[in-house]
C-alpha cells in the first residue's frame, strides 16, 4: 500500500520538512516537496551552535515550513498516513522539539509515528537521487560530528568498519578554518579558500593512514595546522589559502584512501558517499577518479541534499516500513536519544544497552 509520510528533522542548526510517496509495489519512494532553513545567519555571532537558540529557532520554523511544503505538493495535513521524526542522534532540546511536535501531529490526525536515526537518514538520502545505488555498498559517512565507514547489505543491515576516535572530518574543517580565522561555518570557507591555494605548500600529517584498521583521527592534523599557523606568524594572511589547500587535502586524502581500502577489504564494487563533507568538490574529484579507475559506481545525495532535511527522515522512514524493519505506531509518549550508535539501531536490548544513549 502507498504511504504519504511527512518527514521532520531538528537534530542541530537546521529545520527540514518534507513529504514523501513510497510506492505500492517495489521501488524507490519518491520526493513530492520538502523545505529547509538553516540557522547559520544565528549562530555565525557566537562562532558556532548554541544548543537552546537552535532548539528556540526549531520551534518557530516546523509548522510554517510544514504548512509550506503540504501547499507545494498539493496535499491537507488529513492526507499524511506517517509522521516520521528524528529521533537521535544530535542536540536533545533540538530533538524534543521535532519529536514532540511529529508525535502531536500524529496524536491529533490519529496518525502512526516513526522515530527515525539521523544517520541512517543521511546513508539512504543517495536513494533519492537521479542515480539511486542497488545494495550491497560501502558507506562513507562524512558529517560535522560522524566519520564512518559501513558495510551496507540493505535498510537496517549495517557493519561499521572503522569510524574516527577523536574528531570528525567536518570538525577538522570547522576547526582548521576557525584557525585560520575563517569564522563560521568554517568548513565551506576553508574549501572555497584552498581553490586559491597550493596543497602541496605544506607538508600536513594523515593521521592513522598506515593504522592497518579503517579508523580514522583527525585531532593531530589540527593541531599541525595550528603549529603552522603559529609559525607562519605575520605571514599567515599571505599564505593562509595555502594553508586552506593543504588541509583539505589532508583530510580528503585520508577519506579517499580509507574509503578504498574499505572497498578492497570488502570485495564490494559500489560507494555511498553521505553526509555535508559529501558535498566537498575536492572529495568529489578525488574519489571520482580513484573509483573510475578501479571500475567502482560511486553514488552521492544531490547536493541540496547533503546537509540536514527532512527528504532523508522520510526516506529513510519509508524505505524502513517497506522493509519490514520498523512499523510506525500510533503511540504519541516519545523519548530522544542524542548519543545512538548507527550500529545499535537494529541491536537486540541486550546488544543496544553496551551504547548507552
Amino acid at each position: 500500500m502507498s504511504l504519504l509520510i511527512l518527514g521532520i528533522e531538528s537534530s542541530c542548526d537546521e529545520t527540514g520538512v518534507a513529504l514523501v510517496r513510497s510506492p505500492s509495489g517495489p521501488g524507490v519512494p519518491t520526493l513530492l516537496a520538502h523545505a529547509l532553513h538553516s540557522q547559520i545567519a544565528m549562530h555565525q555571532a557566537y562562532g558556532g551552535v548554541v544548543p537552546e537558540l537552535a532548539s528556540r529557532d526549531h520551534i518557530r520554523r516546523v509548522l510554517p515550513l510544514t504548512e509550506a511544503v503540504l501547499a507545494e505538493a498539493g496535499h491537507l495535513l488529513a492526507d499524511v498516513d506517517v509522521v516520521a521524526y528524528t529521533r537521535g542522534p544530535g542536540l536533545a532540546g533540538a530533538l524534543l522539539v521535532g519529536a514532540g511536535v511529529a508525535c502531536a501531529l500524529g496524536a491529533s490526525l490519529g496518525r502512526p509515528v516513526l522515530g527515525v536515526h539521523h544517520l541512517e537518514g543521511h546513508l539512504l538520502s543517495p536513494f533519492l537521487s537521479v542515480d539511486p545505488p542497488e545494495f550491497p555498498f560501502v558507506a562513507l559517512l562524512v558529517s560535522g560530528g560522524h566519520t564512518q565507514l559501513m558495510r551496507v547489505d540493505g535498510v537496517g543491515r549495517y557493519t561499521l568498519l572503522g569510524e574516527t576516535i577523536d574528531d570528525a572530518a567536518g570538525e577538522a574543517f570547522d576547526k582548521s578554518a576557525k584557525l585560520l580565522g575563517l569564522g563560521y561555518p568554517g568548513g565551506p570557507a576553508l574549501s572555497r579558500l584552498a581553490q586559491e591555494g597550493d596543497a602541496t605548500a605544506f607538508k600536513l600529517p594523515r593521521p592513522l593512514l598506515h593504522s592497518g584498521n579503517l579508523d580514522f583521527s583527525f585531532a593531530g592534523l589540527k593541531t599541525a595546522v595550528l603549529t603552522q599557523a603559529k609559525k607562519l606568524g605575520d605571514d599567515l594572511d599571505a599564505r593562509r589559502a595555502d594553508l586552506a589547500a593543504s588541509t583539505e587535502a589532508a583530510i580528503v586524502d585520508v577519506l579517499v584512501r580509507k574509503t578504498l581500502t574499505a572497498l578492497k577489504e570488502s570485495g564490494l564494487q559500489r560507494v555511498v558517499v553521505a553526509g555535508g563533507v559529501g558535498a566537498n568538490r575536492l572529495l568529489r574529484e578525488q574519489l571520482n577518479a580513484a573509483c573510475a579507475r578501479l571500475k567502482v559506481r560511486v553514488h552521492y545525495p544531490e547536493l541540496h541534499l547533503c546537509t540536514d532535511n527532512g527528504a532523508m527522515i522520510a526516506m529513510a522512514a519509508a524505505m524502513r516500513i517497506a522493509a519490514g524493519r520498523q512499523s510506525p505506531e500510533a503511540r504519541y509518549a516519545f523519548d530522544v536519544k542524542p548519543r545512538w550508535p548507527l550500529d545499535a539501531l537494529d541491536a537486540p536490548p541486550a546488544a543496544e544497552a553496551a551504547h548507552p544513549a
